[in-house]
């Protein structure tokens, strides 16, 4: 725990009760970002900023408001506090708003997430400038006489995090993320420029440092769009690239949320304890995987986090219902936010998935597209590998997808052995069957 920042917290506390507040939450961060890009061998960018911020959420005669500052000198402090307070007074009452119920303060886990490096601290600025160069290198290394362009970025961040209430809570966590990124153009045939990236992401310093992996694979992954062209419309199975799968899932974290549910923009609001999605379709949120992005022991609300299935074999078991959803819904309330999503994978891997599909289309982008949470239609742009007996046959363009998730979900045939573990979504490779590919 930093002191400094628990007494700061406490006494703003204090001083939000003093001026009238019935209730109130404080949250203070702390964090250090460093940033640096390179193009042509030569730092782009480079930025580092430090910044202390204070949030305090405020109930005071039945209004409630949200207010923040990064000026944290007790005597400003004061008088922003004063006047937070006096504003939220005039807000229109809304009886829904008020701290969570601390019974889900009790349970809170003592697990150690390993979510801070320690090794941060011995970071030197040679060797984020190093990183950062050996991956464009290694990036114009692998793409050849094609590229265009080419920048590589690395970041890392430090983060220190409190929040406490006036109804008992207080918890602190403290973070590190580091990112490893690079972006390729190449020529292509008349004035086509394709464009692709890779990146690695992590809580640990050591899983980013693989300057040629994410150089060859910036370039593979470009080269890939060569060429690419619309086929005709075709019903046909696709594969959806792990690390691309959470844009299409999230048409229906939308839908599983409070605030949709409540307004009545959710086309799953019935559907709890009903089949929604193929057996094969089991969604985990684990709020404790050891070092993940999204790990944490309570949410925004000081809530207690607990892992949950919420799609259990294609029924849907739980949805994402914070505190003040949960007494306008007169629900129990889970968590308004979600953490670590994992989709349970499979036993194969997606070359040998291929070889049984015969013809299909891997899709490695999605561009652009809709979804709509009440409804559940999307439609999607497409890029990808044609492929056929096991073999890519043609780059794939200009296409798009069209579906109802109810119905999409549905025809998930398979989940592939690679869950994508540099993000909060730790989402293998889907295999769905009969889709409707619209091209020329």
């Amino acid at each position: 725990m930093n002191k400094d920042m628990s007494n700061l917290a406490s006494w703003t506390l204090q001083m939000a009760k003093k001026a009238g507040a019935n209730e109130c939450r404080i949250e203070m961060r702390n964090s250090r970002i460093i940033d640096i890009e390179y193009r042509q061998q030569k730092p782009d960018s480079i930025k580092e900023a430090s910044k202390k911020s204070l949030s305090i959420d405020i109930y005071a005669e039945g209004g409630y408001s949200r207010q923040q500052t990064s000026d944290l000198r007790q005597g400003a402090l004061q008088t922003f506090i004063e006047n937070a307070v006096k504003t939220t007074k005039l807000l229109a009452e809304d009886p829904y708003r008020s701290l969570p119920d601390p019974k889900y303060f009790e349970k809170i886990s003592k697990h150690d997430l390993k979510v801070y490096d320690k090794s941060y601290e011995d970071v030197t600025p040679q060797m984020r400038h190093d990183l950062a160069k050996n991956i464009e290198k290694a990036c114009w290394e692998s793409g050849g006489d094609r590229v265009i362009s080419v920048s590589a970025y690395t970041g890392d961040t430090r983060q220190e995090s409190l929040m406490i209430t006036s109804n008992g809570f207080e918890g602190y966590q403290k973070n590190t993320y580091f990112q490893a990124f690079s972006e390729m153009t190449v020529q292509d045939e008349g004035d086509r420029r394709p464009t692709n990236y890779y990146y690695i992401t992590s809580t640990s310093r050591n899983k980013i440092l693989q300057p040629q992996k994410i150089g060859k694979e910036t370039a593979r992954r470009t080269l890939n769009l060569l060429g690419g062209k619309k086929i005709k419309t075709e019903t046909l199975p696709i594969i959806v690239e792990n690390r691309v799968v959470p844009r299409i899932l999230q048409g229906c974290l939308e839908a599983m949320s409070g605030s949709n549910i409540q307004q009545e923009q959710s086309f799953l609001a019935d559907k709890k304890g009903e089949k929604i999605a193929s057996d094969r379709f089991t969604l985990i949120d684990d709020p404790f995987i050891s070092g993940g992005l999204g790990s944490r022991l309570y949410d925004s609300d000081g809530m207690a986090t607990k892992k949950r299935t919420i799609v259990d074999n294609g029924i849907l078991k739980d949805f994402y219902i914070d505190w003040y959803y949960s007494r306008k819904l007169g629900w129990e309330p889970t968590s308004g936010e979600h953490s670590n999503l994992v989709i349970s994978p499979g036993k194969r891997s997606v070359k040998q998935i291929m070889k049984d599909l015969d013809r299909g289309i891997l899709i490695t982008g999605f561009i652009g597209g809709n979804s709509n949470s009440t409804t559940g239609d999307f439609s999607v742009g497409i890029s990808g590998q044609l492929f056929e007996e096991g073999e890519f046959t043609q780059t794939i363009a200009e296409m798009n997808i069209a579906d109802n998730h109810m119905e999409f979900w549905g025809k998930l045939a398979e989940v592939a052995n690679d869950p994508w573990l540099y993000s909060t979504y730790h989402t293998p490779s889907l295999v769905f069957s009969d889709i409707v590919v619209s091209g020329t």
